[in-house]
């Protein structure tokens, strides 16, 4: 039976922190755009501008669902989604254009499935009422991968700025999949300790 939209579902949809989501949720395909635009040293720093726009909605709307008791189902389930869905699309223009190649291909590779595996992991164990609250070092994760992908995303026109901005990134990136291993071996903990449960 189809659920019918009340009012007040349309204003927690409509909510301040719901919409800084949204506004994530659109800008991964302009960042993978401007990736691509002609005009590449000018275009790879309003990509890195979008970017971090949106990596920092990440914070807000976390911040004003708590201050201002707005939290929601909806908000939580689509707030990871936007999250994962950033990441990816950078990482995929990055590798697609050449700036993330070689064996650092594998700390692309294991962010990625990692983000995926956690995805399913959460979804189960929420089906089994089993909070896993996100750690300090999740977080410190995070920060590792956008300010990973913000350098890598400026490219040459980074380079031209600063030398070792490529380098910086990629080392950033490997930071990110080492703790991005650490991190999803918890959740792989959770889902074992679980596995079975009615």
């Amino acid at each position: 039976m189809a659920v019918s939209a009340t009012p007040a579902n349309r204003r927690s949809a409509l909510s301040l922190p719901n919409i800084l989501t949204y506004g994530r949720l659109v800008a991964t395909p302009v960042v993978v755009g401007l990736m691509f635009w002609p005009q590449v040293a000018a275009m790879r720093w309003v990509a890195v501008g979008v970017f971090a726009v949106a990596a920092i909605t990440d914070f807000f709307d976390g911040y004003l669902a708590r201050a201002w008791a707005q939290h929601s189902s909806f908000g939580r389930m689509l707030d990871p989604i936007a999250d994962k869905l950033l990441v990816a699309g950078a990482l995929l223009a990055l590798v697609a254009d050449g700036t993330i190649r070689g064996f650092s291909l594998w700390a692309a590779v294991i962010i990625l499935c990692r983000e995926i595996l956690v995805s399913g992991l959460r979804e189960y164990l929420a089906e089994l009422r089993v909070p896993v609250p996100v750690t300090r070092v999740a977080k410190w994760k995070t920060a590792a991968q956008l300010v990973a992908i913000g350098f890598l995303l400026a490219g040459p026109a980074g380079a031209a700025v600063f030398t070792a901005a490529p380098t910086v990134g990629l080392a950033l990136l490997w930071v990110a999949a080492i703790l991005t291993l650490y991190t999803g071996w918890d959740y792989m903990r959770a889902g074992v300790a679980h596995a079975g449960a009615e």
